[in-house]
Protein backbone atom coordinates (compact mmCIF):
# COMPACT_ATOMS: atom_id res chain seq x y z
CA UNK A 1 0.00 0.00 0.00
CA UNK A 2 1.23 3.73 -1.51
CA UNK A 3 1.39 5.99 1.55
CA UNK A 4 1.33 9.43 0.78
CA UNK A 5 2.04 12.83 2.80
CA UNK A 6 -1.10 14.87 1.32
CA UNK A 7 -0.43 18.14 3.55
CA UNK A 8 -0.29 21.47 2.13
CA UNK A 9 2.89 23.37 3.55
CA UNK A 10 2.27 26.91 3.80
CA UNK A 11 4.20 29.97 5.60
CA UNK A 12 1.92 32.19 7.56
CA UNK A 13 2.43 35.51 9.08
CA UNK A 14 2.33 34.47 12.90
CA UNK A 15 2.44 37.90 13.32
CA UNK A 16 -1.10 38.88 11.78
CA UNK A 17 -2.31 36.32 13.59
CA UNK A 18 -3.83 35.35 17.36
CA UNK A 19 -2.19 32.23 18.73
CA UNK A 20 -3.77 30.50 21.74
CA UNK A 21 -2.17 27.73 23.51
CA UNK A 22 -3.75 25.58 25.91
CA UNK A 23 -2.03 24.00 28.53
CA UNK A 24 1.26 25.12 30.87
CA UNK A 25 3.18 21.89 31.01
CA UNK A 26 6.50 20.24 28.92
CA UNK A 27 4.39 20.52 25.56
CA UNK A 28 3.33 23.64 26.03
CA UNK A 29 6.77 25.21 26.38
CA UNK A 30 8.39 23.50 23.11
CA UNK A 31 5.34 24.43 21.37
CA UNK A 32 5.86 28.00 22.19
CA UNK A 33 9.48 27.81 22.21
CA UNK A 34 9.68 26.47 18.16
CA UNK A 35 6.92 29.20 17.69
CA UNK A 36 8.83 32.09 19.05
CA UNK A 37 11.83 30.63 17.08
CA UNK A 38 10.99 30.90 13.90
CA UNK A 39 8.42 33.72 14.39
CA UNK A 40 9.43 35.99 17.58
CA UNK A 41 6.94 38.47 16.62
CA UNK A 42 4.16 36.25 16.84
CA UNK A 43 0.91 37.10 18.63
CA UNK A 44 0.65 34.12 21.77
CA UNK A 45 -2.00 34.17 24.03
CA UNK A 46 -1.24 30.44 26.40
CA UNK A 47 -4.07 29.60 29.28
CA UNK A 48 -3.41 27.45 31.50
CA UNK A 49 -3.62 27.22 35.79
CA UNK A 50 -0.01 26.59 36.04
CA UNK A 51 3.44 27.51 33.79
CA UNK A 52 6.68 26.19 33.72
CA UNK A 53 9.71 28.80 34.58
CA UNK A 54 10.90 28.07 31.03
CA UNK A 55 7.78 29.02 29.55
CA UNK A 56 7.19 32.59 32.25
CA UNK A 57 10.88 33.22 31.00
CA UNK A 58 9.90 32.82 27.66
CA UNK A 59 7.07 34.97 28.14
CA UNK A 60 8.72 37.67 29.76
CA UNK A 61 11.44 37.58 26.38
CA UNK A 62 8.63 38.37 23.96
CA UNK A 63 5.08 39.42 23.64
CA UNK A 64 3.51 36.50 25.09
CA UNK A 65 0.02 37.25 27.12
CA UNK A 66 -0.63 34.38 30.30
CA UNK A 67 -3.51 33.80 31.87
CA UNK A 68 -3.79 32.08 34.64
CA UNK A 69 -6.87 29.75 34.45
CA UNK A 70 -8.13 26.85 33.21
CA UNK A 71 -9.92 26.40 29.64
CA UNK A 72 -13.35 27.72 28.49
CA UNK A 73 -14.42 28.78 24.84
CA UNK A 74 -14.51 32.26 25.72
CA UNK A 75 -10.78 31.94 25.39
CA UNK A 76 -11.12 31.69 21.40
CA UNK A 77 -12.76 34.48 20.63
CA UNK A 78 -10.32 36.33 18.24
CA UNK A 79 -7.72 33.54 17.49
CA UNK A 80 -6.50 31.73 14.10
CA UNK A 81 -4.73 29.04 15.07
CA UNK A 82 -5.40 27.01 18.91
CA UNK A 83 -2.57 24.62 19.86
CA UNK A 84 -4.17 22.27 22.88
CA UNK A 85 -1.16 20.70 24.70
CA UNK A 86 -3.06 19.29 28.28
CA UNK A 87 -2.39 15.77 29.80
CA UNK A 88 -6.23 16.03 30.50
CA UNK A 89 -7.49 14.12 26.87
CA UNK A 90 -11.31 15.48 27.51
CA UNK A 91 -10.27 19.38 27.86
CA UNK A 92 -8.41 18.54 24.52
CA UNK A 93 -11.20 16.85 22.68
CA UNK A 94 -13.37 20.07 23.62
CA UNK A 95 -10.77 22.49 22.78
CA UNK A 96 -10.84 20.54 19.04
CA UNK A 97 -14.69 20.70 18.97
CA UNK A 98 -15.11 24.24 19.93
CA UNK A 99 -12.61 24.95 17.47
CA UNK A 100 -14.14 22.88 14.72
CA UNK A 101 -17.20 24.62 15.54
CA UNK A 102 -16.19 28.22 14.94
CA UNK A 103 -13.82 27.06 11.98
CA UNK A 104 -10.23 28.22 13.91
CA UNK A 105 -7.59 26.01 12.86
CA UNK A 106 -6.34 23.19 15.67
CA UNK A 107 -3.57 21.31 16.42
CA UNK A 108 -4.05 18.62 19.56
CA UNK A 109 -0.51 17.88 20.17
CA UNK A 110 0.06 14.41 19.37
CA UNK A 111 -2.92 13.37 18.69
CA UNK A 112 -3.34 13.36 14.89
CA UNK A 113 -6.86 12.46 14.50
CA UNK A 114 -7.10 15.74 16.36
CA UNK A 115 -5.51 18.35 13.90
CA UNK A 116 -5.68 20.56 11.05
CA UNK A 117 -2.02 21.04 11.12
CA UNK A 118 1.01 19.56 12.23
CA UNK A 119 4.52 21.82 13.60
CA UNK A 120 6.96 20.42 12.16
CA UNK A 121 10.61 20.60 11.39
CA UNK A 122 11.74 23.96 10.36
CA UNK A 123 15.40 24.83 9.30
CA UNK A 124 15.97 28.55 8.95
CA UNK A 125 19.23 30.45 7.02
CA UNK A 126 18.14 34.07 7.04
CA UNK A 127 15.55 34.47 4.28
CA UNK A 128 15.66 31.02 3.28
CA UNK A 129 13.44 28.75 5.60
CA UNK A 130 12.55 24.61 4.83
CA UNK A 131 9.65 23.01 6.49
CA UNK A 132 9.84 19.07 6.99
CA UNK A 133 6.56 16.96 7.82
CA UNK A 134 6.46 12.88 8.51
CA UNK A 135 3.24 13.67 8.40
CA UNK A 136 2.17 13.68 11.96
CA UNK A 137 4.04 9.85 12.24
CA UNK A 138 7.52 10.71 13.41
CA UNK A 139 8.26 14.02 15.06
CA UNK A 140 11.61 12.39 16.04
CA UNK A 141 12.54 12.09 12.22
CA UNK A 142 11.66 15.43 11.55
CA UNK A 143 14.11 16.60 14.41
CA UNK A 144 16.73 14.53 12.93
CA UNK A 145 16.43 15.73 9.32
CA UNK A 146 15.92 19.48 10.51
CA UNK A 147 19.46 18.45 12.45
CA UNK A 148 20.70 16.95 9.26
CA UNK A 149 19.62 20.09 7.14
CA UNK A 150 21.22 22.49 9.27
CA UNK A 151 24.68 21.27 9.15
CA UNK A 152 24.08 20.58 5.24
CA UNK A 153 23.00 24.22 3.86
CA UNK A 154 25.60 26.85 4.77
CA UNK A 155 25.24 29.98 6.19
CA UNK A 156 26.17 32.06 3.39
CA UNK A 157 23.12 30.85 1.64
CA UNK A 158 21.51 33.96 2.23
CA UNK A 159 23.85 35.89 0.04
CA UNK A 160 22.36 33.97 -3.06
CA UNK A 161 19.46 34.59 -1.94
CA UNK A 162 19.99 38.45 -1.66
CA UNK A 163 22.02 38.34 -4.93
CA UNK A 164 19.44 36.69 -6.83
CA UNK A 165 16.77 38.59 -5.75
CA UNK A 166 18.98 42.34 -7.17
CA UNK A 167 19.24 40.39 -10.11
CA UNK A 168 15.64 39.19 -10.36
CA UNK A 169 14.97 43.17 -10.37
CA UNK A 170 16.55 43.70 -13.72
CA UNK A 171 15.20 40.92 -15.91
CA UNK A 172 12.83 42.85 -18.21
CA UNK A 173 10.18 40.40 -19.61
CA UNK A 174 6.82 38.96 -18.08
CA UNK A 175 6.44 36.45 -14.94
CA UNK A 176 7.80 33.57 -17.06
CA UNK A 177 10.32 35.16 -18.67
CA UNK A 178 11.85 35.74 -15.45
CA UNK A 179 11.68 32.15 -14.27
CA UNK A 180 13.31 30.71 -17.04
CA UNK A 181 16.12 33.40 -16.58
CA UNK A 182 16.35 32.72 -13.63
CA UNK A 183 15.71 29.07 -13.69
CA UNK A 184 19.10 29.40 -15.93
CA UNK A 185 21.24 31.16 -13.79
CA UNK A 186 20.59 28.54 -10.72
CA UNK A 187 21.15 25.90 -13.33
CA UNK A 188 24.62 27.48 -13.71
CA UNK A 189 25.67 27.40 -10.01
CA UNK A 190 24.36 23.73 -9.76
CA UNK A 191 26.48 22.71 -12.68
CA UNK A 192 29.55 24.43 -11.58
CA UNK A 193 29.24 22.84 -8.15
CA UNK A 194 29.20 19.58 -9.53
CA UNK A 195 32.17 20.25 -11.24
CA UNK A 196 34.45 21.12 -8.52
Amino acid sequence: METRNNLYPIFLKAKALHTLIIGGGNVAEEKLHFLLKSSPDAKVTIVSPMFREGTLALAKSFDVELIHDTYNDSYLKGKHLVIATTDVPDVNVAVYNDCKARHILVNVADNPPYCDFYMGGIVTKGHVKIAISTNGQSPTTAKRLRQFFEDVIPENVDDLVQNLNEFRKTIKGDFEQKVQTLNEFTKGLISKKNRE
